[in-house]
């Protein structure tokens, strides 16, 4: 069986029918959007790996007990446990995230760049660097949505049911945040491009 052409429905049917096969689909198939999104919030590469594990590790125990809604998207789900893994992580360590490059992990690393110039190069990673500084400095709901919306790439209905708020809110919040990115901007004279 060609497990690559299969949807995420079929393949959690398929890997609950035995074929391990099926789930490492699954799994590679959202890899990299869960992973980033956890990266984003944890700022922390060991960690966050800890939690992509754990994550992983409930899903495949809530598959095996049967306990999987087939009402919504499997990535959504997987964000929602992604995302309330890091919601823990934050109230047990009790510190403010920071949105910052480690020397083995960049999220600019994951996004597609097309190749540049050394020059272009160097300006997109300089504006990179702006941003997520700017990005940073917003109060976490905000920065929250920012992180979500742009970098996890999830839609605003998605955002909504994530955070547990309205759309109204999540598109009231990037709204703010996108407001306060301007002022900062304004306010330390930066310039991005």
């Amino acid at each position: 069986m060609q497990v690559t052409s299969l949807s995420d429905q079929e393949l959690i049917s398929s890997y609950l029918d035995g074929n391990e096969r099926a789930f490492e689909e699954l799994l590679n198939r959202h890899r990299n959007k869960i992973y980033t999104s956890i990266y984003l919030f944890v700022k922390d590469q060991s960690q966050a790996e800890d939690i992509f594990q754990e994550v992983f590790i409930k899903i495949i125990k809530t598959l095996r007990s049967g306990k999987y809604n087939h009402e919504g998207k499997f990535v959504q789900w997987a964000m929602r446990i992604a995302y309330n893994m890091c919601v823990d992580q934050f109230r047990r360590k009790k510190r403010r995230p920071k949105v910052s490059p480690t020397e083995t992990f960049d999220i600019f690393d994951v996004l597609e760049i097309s190749d540049d110039n050394m020059e272009t190069t160097m300006i997109k990673s300089q504006t990179h660097d702006k941003v997520r500084q700017l990005v940073d400095m917003l109060p976490p709901e905000q920065r929250e949505v920012v992180i979500l919306r742009h970098y996890a790439d999830m839609s605003f209905k998605e955002i909504s049911q994530l955070t547990r708020v309205s759309i109204n809110t999540a598109l009231g919040r990037m709204r703010y945040a996108l407001i306060n990115i301007r002022k900062m901007v304004e306010e330390k004279e930066v310039i991005l491009q």
